[in-house]
C-alpha cells in the first residue's frame, strides 16, 4: 500500500513532464509528428489526410494535456487503474515517432537518440500497462462477478458455467 503511494506519483513525473513539455514547446513535437505521419505514409501506403501546420500543433497540445492530465491522475491516485490504461495509449503515438528511419537517422547522434526516446517510450508503456492491471491485492471485476453468481441461491456460477459449455447436443 505505501509502496503504491511513492511508487505512482513518481511514475507519473515522467508523463506529465512529457505533457506539458509538449504543451509549452509544441514546434518540434509537431515536426515530429509531421515526419512519424509521412513515414507512416510511406510504409504502409496509408492515405494520411494533409493537416495544416495550426492542426497539427493543435492536436499535439491535446495530445500533451492528455498525457499530463492522466499522469496527474495516476500521480494523486484518482482512478488509477483507468489513468494508468491511458497513459499506456497515450504513450503509442510517442512509440510510431520515434520508429527508426534509415532516412532521417543518417547521423549517428540522432539514431542513438531516436533509440533511446522508443526504448524509454516502450519501457513506460510497459510500466502504464503494469500499473493499470495492478488489482491492489483486491478481487478484479470478473471475481466480483463470479463471487455475486455463487451468492445467489440455487446453482453456483462455476457449475452454470460448466453446464452451459458442456451440455448435451439437443436432437432437433
Amino acid at each position: 500500500m505505501l509502496l503504491r503511494r511513492i511508487a505512482r506519483p513518481l511514475f507519473a513525473t515522467w508523463f506529465i513532464t512529457e505533457g506539458l513539455d509538449v504543451v509549452r514547446h509544441p514546434a518540434a513535437h509537431a515536426a515530429d509528428a509531421r515526419g512519424a505521419l509521412k513515414l507512416l505514409e510511406k510504409r504502409f501506403s496509408v492515405d494520411v489526410p494533409e493537416l495544416s501546420d495550426r492542426q497539427l500543433t493543435t492536436a499535439v497540445q491535446a495530445h500533451g494535456v492528455a498525457l499530463a492530465g492522466a499522469g496527474a491522475l495516476l500521480a494523486v491516485g484518482r482512478a488509477p487503474r483507468t489513468a494508468a490504461l491511458a497513459l499506456a495509449v497515450l504513450t503509442a503515438p510517442l512509440i510510431v515517432v520515434n520508429l527508426p528511419d534509415k532516412e532521417a537517422d543518417r547521423d549517428a547522434t540522432l539514431k542513438k537518440a531516436r533509440r533511446e526516446r522508443l526504448v524509454r517510450a516502450l519501457a513506460f508503456t510497459g510500466g502504464a500497462i503494469l500499473a493499470g492491471i495492478d488489482l491492489e491485492g483486491r478481487p478484479g471485476v470478473t471475481r466480483r462477478v463470479q463471487d455475486a453468481w455463487e451468492a445467489r441461491p440455487g446453482v453456483s456460477w462455476r457449475a452454470q458455467n460448466a453446464w452451459e459449455h458442456h451440455k448435451p447436443a439437443s436432437d432437433d
